[in-house]
């Protein structure tokens, strides 16, 4: 590796982030409503309120965190930034990198001594035939074989039969 290079991920689309803040505002405002009604808000509306409202500050902080990722590959190692985490490894720390294929693009833990990060490769998310967005990094597969390629991890075998996906360690 040359050079510096920056990855960021395909952004989600805001529509899930927009419905559950839309769900919870009505709903509360129905809450309110009966509340002034009947002089009391039903234990279930409170409840499902508190729901509502806990969905939707946690797809708000996922994708703030998603806008914020940035994982960087350098001639000296390699970071991952997502305004929560900030991982920072020299390619001699990189010790174990953990491929899993899954529904939504490969999940990937790359694993130092002392911190690890995840990230995945692109995925697209189809509803009835139709692509309706797009997720993880599109240039996913050259992450991985830069970082396996500079870091000099080697695929090893799973330690049970029963386990899927791909291991990469030091020899």
């Amino acid at each position: 590796m040359n050079a510096e290079r920056e990855f960021r991920p395909e952004p989600i689309p805001r529509r899930g982030e927009w419905t559950a803040w839309t769900l919870t505002i009505v709903t509360l405002a129905a809450g309110l409503f009966l509340r002034a009604q009947t002089g009391q808000m039903p234990v279930i509306a409170t409840i499902f309120i508190g729901i509502l409202l806990l969905s939707a500050v946690s797809i708000s902080l996922s994708n703030w965190m998603d806008r914020n990722t940035v994982l960087t590959l350098n001639p000296k190692g390699v970071a991952f930034r997502n305004g929560l985490r900030d991982v920072s490894l020299w390619w001699a720390e990189v010790q174990e990198v953990q491929v899993f294929a899954s529904q939504f693009g490969a999940k990937v833990h790359v694993m130092g001594p002392d911190s690890t990060f995840n990230f995945r490769t692109m995925s697209e998310v189809t509803y009835k035939g139709q692509v309706r967005g797009r997720m993880g990094f599109v240039q996913g597969d050259f992450i991985i074989q830069q970082i396996l390629k500079n870091s000099g991890l080697e695929e090893l075998a799973a330690a049970e039969p029963s386990q899927e996906g791909r291991y990469y360690a030091r020899p």
